[in-house]
């Protein structure tokens, strides 16, 4: 870990390299007035919107929709089996389970077609003071249960003795980007409206507590936070059923599951204040976390250390090292298969536009995982075996 002062304010990173923009990102979130004690930056930080993925920002008054993200409550979940990798033929693999996956589990842009029961969704919120979520009741029905894309995946993996893994990366699907969406708008023109002193070039409106449009927010927030847990626990509950046919006698331990894009009160240094977690996992002592490389490289089940400097934090991924336009231009599709293949890896690569989610796209994952040793403890290192990317 370095410190570096930016424009008085400590910045805590653990990451060797941080790129140019990203700092810009950083310097900007230095200037905030309510920003609390100091900044941290986790080893698999790259530039985001208005806030780099990879921060944790706490702030004593105020909420900032940017600096959560619009794929709010996204996260991951994980679950292991009693099934060894080896007993599984290849044929069982591809025509069974990852068929029927697919069958079950819309990806990408695509919804089920028909709505989900109601009883799958989160439970004890006041729907009708959630002003978005009340809107896309009915489409949130049939986006339940569904993986998305970009750099959403979900992968069987095997621990180091050889029993079988799932692991899912989803959020709350469109309900977190239109929530996100409408209540930065919303923060933007009150700051204007408030001269408020944070630049709106910087792109980090904020809502202040106390107000009417904080709560509401905040309440949203929540939603989309439980909405995008009960989405990867129906995917895996559909992940399962396809193993249970495939692979009688299988058995699947508790699932765990960790959000990387929320914010929460919690107190630090002897004062309650607002975390917010862009793309970073809580890591208080002893909480069991989940730290996903990239596809085709190894995956990891942690345990915190509840380090107070990164406000009890951890990377939540590899962490990308160059854009997705950059890579469908820069990355050989045939020598990524052929590592991936090499491997025995059923991958999702068909085209030159899947480079964007190739390993080669993302920092290793390796170098990351050692850069936070002293925020993470491994308890499970785990490899790729199939994956179904968005």
């Amino acid at each position: 870990m370095q410190i570096k002062m930016i424009n008085d304010c400590p910045v805590m990173i653990w990451a060797d390299r941080v790129e140019n923009s990203a700092m810009e990102q950083i310097a900007n979130l230095t200037t905030l007035p309510f920003l609390f004690h100091h900044l941290a930056i986790m080893p698999d930080v790259h530039t985001g919107k208005g806030m780099p993925i990879g921060g944790v920002l706490a702030c004593t008054d105020a909420v900032i929709p940017n600096a959560v993200g619009v794929d709010i409550g996204c996260g991951m979940c994980a679950v292991k089996t009693n099934w060894k990798v080896a007993d599984i033929t290849t044929e069982v693999l591809r025509k069974r389970i990852m068929r029927g996956i697919r069958k079950r589990i819309p990806l990408g842009k695509e919804h089920h077609k028909q709505a989900q029961d109601e009883r799958l969704l989160p439970q004890g919120h006041d729907i009708d003071k959630l002003e978005i979520v009340k809107r896309r009741q009915a489409s949130i029905l049939k986006e339940i249960g569904t993986l998305g894309g970009g750099n959403h995946f979900i992968e069987l993996q095997k621990d180091e003795e050889g029993t079988l893994w799932i692991m899912i990366h989803s959020g709350s699907r469109n309900l977190g980007k239109q929530v996100g969406d409408y209540y930065n708008k919303k923060a933007a023109l009150l700051n204007e409206r408030w001269y408020s002193g944070v630049s709106p070039s910087i792109g980090l409106p904020f809502l202040p507590l106390r107000t009417q449009e904080f709560t509401d927010y905040w309440a949203e927030m929540q939603y989309c936070i439980d909405f995008a847990l009960c989405n990867r626990r129906l995917m895996m509950m559909r992940i399962e059923e396809v193993l249970t046919d495939a692979l009688p006698g299988i058995k699947f331990e508790p699932m765990i599951n960790i959000a990387h894009n929320y914010a929460a009160w919690e107190n630090h240094f002897g004062k309650n204040v607002i975390v917010h977690r862009k793309g970073a996992t809580l890591a208080r002592e002893g909480i069991t976390g989940i730290i996903p490389g990239s596809q085709g490289t190894a995956s990891y089940i942690v345990e915190g250390l509840g380090n107070k400097y990164a406000f009890c934090s951890c990377s939540h991924g590899a962490g990308r090292l160059m854009s997705r336009k950059a890579a469908i231009q820069s990355l050989n599709m045939k020598e990524e298969i052929e590592r991936l293949e090499a491997q025995g890896i059923v991958h999702a690569i068909r085209c030159q536009d899947d480079m964007q989610e190739a390993s080669g796209a993302y920092k290793d994952i390796e170098t990351v995982i050692r850069n936070e040793a002293d925020l993470v403890k491994i308890k499970t290192r785990l490899l790729p075996v199939a994956v179904i990317k968005g």
